[in-house]
């Protein structure tokens, strides 16, 4: 039996006024951010881990860096984006913020940032950047998290494209949705890595690293 959208409503807590108007935007504008109930498991999950530090990859406008940092008050988070509009929007919210001296914003593809700049070791690391990208992501920042550490990875399910046969998916899609799946595959299969997939939101993947 699937749950109707305004059961699962009835869960989330209500967001501060920044958040709202951020949400607003980020519909009229079409910026990607986390679902509701995607950001409300993650954020539960992180309080569980208890990270003292988060590298996110694709900040957007900030919105899942604020939640972060608001869920986790003795957090610090570093987040990397690349669109340099977004980037502005982004420092402009965060600044506006509670949370705003332990969010980190870096201007930069993240595939081509200096790891040499950044910490030694993060916690966490939160993958929600170019989904096609995923494996480059994980294979150059998994470094950074310690044994006992975990990675979080959203939109696994990519809005239903990723259930589909690869021949129902959009053509200029497919390549994107087949390397999601290959990553998939992949990381459910590393013998380094506890990862189990979580149905909410736009799907969650979790990995522990061992």
């Amino acid at each position: 039996m699937e749950l109707s959208d305004a059961y699962i409503a009835s869960f989330i807590p209500e967001r501060d006024e920044l958040l709202m108007e951020m949400e607003r935007f980020a519909e009229q504008n079409h910026v990607p951010i986390m679902q509701l109930a995607g950001i409300e498991s993650l954020n539960q999950i992180l309080r569980i881990q208890n990270p003292k530090s988060i590298l996110e990859i694709g900040t957007a406008i900030g919105y899942s860096a604020i939640r972060m940092a608001q869920a986790l008050p003795n957090c610090h988070i570093v987040t990397i984006e690349r669109d340099v509009s977004r980037v502005q929007y982004a420092k402009e919210f965060i600044a506006r913020s509670e949370v705003a001296n332990r969010i980190q914003v870096i201007e930069g593809d993240a595939l081509e940032v200096d790891m040499g700049t950044l910490p030694s070791t993060f916690d966490a690391v939160f993958i929600d950047a170019a989904k096609g990208q995923y494996m480059k992501f994980f294979e150059k920042y998994a470094s950074l998290v310690p044994p006992g550490g975990v990675l979080y990875i959203d939109n696994m399910y990519m809005h239903g494209l990723s259930d589909l046969d690869i021949k129902e998916v959009p053509r200029r899609k497919r390549t994107m949705i087949r390397n999601l799946k290959t990553f998939s595959d992949w990381i459910m299969a590393h013998p380094d890595y506890s990862s189990a997939f979580f149905p909410v939101g736009d799907g969650l993947l979790i990995c522990l690293k061992r």
